[in-house]
């Protein structure tokens, strides 16, 4: 009623909507309960925490920021309702299928079997490649991540993504890192890290080979996990100004963090 109140007679909107004028006099004088003020507060935090992320961050990482600005708890569940209510929803990543690599290239067994934890730097390192679209085509991305830390040792980028994406990346973290003991190097099963040439690279640098099984993701979750975050916060809500691929390297590895 208060909405249409300029367009249609008061008396007219209270005979179709069975409300005496009375009362919708006394509601407009009510002053807000507390619990309106409480969710407020939240609809308010929560639709701020989303416009500043340009919609990349979903109802968990909202979650965090609300918290943080109300000053008090509210559980996810309300957030996520929210967020809904107000047709607020985070962007998805697009697919992109990796090659799939040659049967005479070279395999191995999954060493680490989802063991995603490590007691020191330069135990465990995980590898993937990702795609990112820009104005000019594919970027391809190629990392390096340390279990123990969760931190991206190395990292390349080529608009080809082929073997030396992949030794690019291993190298870069072997200088950074200069690893002394053995280094477990876990990736999946793609055609860059079964080729001849990386293989190579890894008995070159003393490294001991794990691959995921054929087909499962969730055997390289760690480094999965950063390409996603890495896409909600840097690649889409970048991706309407049609980037070149300068310009996404350096967005991306600004992400990137050593």
């Amino acid at each position: 009623m208060a909405r249409q109140e300029g367009l249609y007679p008061i008396v007219s909107l209270c005979r179709v909507l069975s409300v005496s004028r009375s009362g919708y006099y006394d509601w407009q004088k009510r002053l807000p309960s507390e619990q309106q003020k409480r969710r407020d507060k939240i609809r308010q935090a929560a639709s701020t925490s989303y416009r500043e992320s340009d919609g990349v961050y979903g109802y968990r990482k909202v979650h965090e920021d609300v918290i943080e600005a109300i000053g008090f708890y509210c559980c996810p569940e309300t957030v996520r309702r929210v967020l809904a209510a107000e047709g607020m929803k985070y962007q998805t990543v697009r697919k992109h299928r990796n090659p799939k690599a040659h049967r005479d290239e070279h395999y191995a067994p999954n060493l680490l079997s989802r063991e995603f934890t490590a007691s020191a730097t330069n135990e465990k390192w995980v590898s993937d490649i990702t795609y990112i679209p820009t104005g000019e085509g594919w970027l391809y991305l190629a990392i390096v991540q340390d279990i123990f830390s969760r931190k991206i040792v190395g990292w390349s980028m080529s608009h080809r993504v082929d073997a030396d994406l992949a030794c690019s990346a291993l190298d870069m973290a072997i200088s950074n890192r200069r690893p002394t003991g053995e280094v477990l190097f876990h990736s999946d099963r793609g055609s860059q890290y079964t080729s001849s040439s990386f293989s190579s690279a890894l008995h070159r640098h003393g490294c001991v080979t794990s691959m995921s099984r054929r087909g499962n993701c969730w055997d390289n979750a760690v480094a999965e996990n950063f390409f996603s975050k890495l896409k909600r916060e840097r690649v889409n809500r970048n991706r309407q100004k049609s980037p070149t691929f300068s310009k996404y390297s350096d967005w991306v590895c600004s992400g990137c963090v050593l």
